[in-house]
């Protein structure tokens, strides 16, 4: 399953307290004070693990707590640290405060750490506080306790390329006849209900990553059909793919509708480098019937997905806006 959001409680882990403890040895009679620090508590960590693809192994768990630090011991002997608690994220996850909203750390290279919940600092023990007056110190400090708070996990799905199209306009074909992924597919709208990812390998050593996003309908960007769901994932691309029907009646209409809602999510969208792709052009030979392309206003690529036709022809187009081409 899929999942791409989630709130969760941090509680890091308290600080050991100091000890209180006096030297006890044979010929001793007065030994001075010996107690030692406390330990630290366990720290929350996020870290980026690239074989994961959704935040669902941390969904369904609501509340994370560390362990706390042991207390000192004799001997000025510090006490254990509590034990982090370690979570692993995919790779384009955003920490945010529940409560103001402030994104703490966006996660997005293999092997990322961010420590969300710090362990509280252990207590000192009574060697700390003998003086010349007070040779005999019977007070140690507690931990301190660790920190805390409510956090969102979001996750944005990193690809180069997006899909976007309205629902049953072939994306996931595509990506299925581009790459290895198995998105699934119907002859019916808003088949895909989740991004699905693919990986399209070129030349010799050549590759990118390709996202199938779920198909967008007007009043997407008010969260209309799931919108704010899907569009959010489109941010990441370096590129975008407008899919349009061949045989969409208005396919003008359908352009601006689709660039439309993306600037009204956000207008950083709007500078990222397009195209057009004119998809299921097997099913006009020869682009017959299809005046109503003839006032379109971009150039755009013909393809099928289910024929092979234009395949190689937008790989190699893509692969060229990729490299700045």
């Amino acid at each position: 399953m899929f999942i791409d959001f989630t709130r969760i409680e941090l509680i890091a882990g308290n600080g050991g307290p100091g000890a209180v403890s006096f030297r006890r040895e044979k010929y001793v009679s007065k030994g001075g004070p010996d107690g030692g620090d406390g330990g630290r508590g366990g720290h929350i960590i996020f870290y980026v693990d690239p074989h994961l693809n959704t935040l669902q192994d941390i969904r369904y768990r609501r509340i994370y707590k560390a362990e706390k630090g042991a207390a000192g011991r004799s001997a000025m002997k510090t006490g254990r640290n509590g034990e982090d608690i370690r979570i692993a994220v995919p790779q384009g996850t955003m920490i945010k405060n529940d409560l103001t909203g402030e994104v703490l750390a966006d996660l997005i290279q293999a092997g990322q750490e961010f420590t969300a919940c710090k362990g509280g600092k252990g207590g000192r023990g009574n060697v700390h506080f003998k003086s010349s007056t007070h040779q005999t110190p019977r007070y140690a400090q507690p931990g301190l306790p660790g920190e805390k708070g409510i956090f969102e996990i979001e996750l944005k799905v990193l690809a180069d390329v997006g899909l976007v199209g309205l629902p049953n306009a072939g994306k996931s074909t595509l990506v299925s006849r581009l790459s290895a992924a198995r998105p699934k597919i119907a002859e019916y709208p808003f088949t895909t209900l989740q991004p699905h990812i693919g990986i399209v390998k070129y030349g010799d050593f050549g590759s990118f990553v390709i996202a199938d996003i779920p198909g967008l309908i007007e009043g997407a960007s008010k969260g209309k059909g799931l919108g704010h769901q899907f569009l959010k994932h489109i941010e990441r691309t370096r590129v975008l793919i407008f899919m349009i029907e061949s045989q969409e009646e208005n396919p003008v209409q359908v352009f601006y509708t689709l660039q439309n809602e993306l600037n009204q999510f956000n207008r950083d969208l709007a500078l990222k480098k397009y195209f057009v792709v004119r998809s299921k052009i097997d099913m006009f030979p020869g682009g017959q019937g299809l005046s109503q392309w003839e006032d379109f206003p971009e150039k755009y690529c013909d393809i099928s997905a289910v024929s092979g036709a234009g395949i190689n022809i937008l790989i190699k187009s893509i692969t060229e806006m990729l490299n700045g081409e």
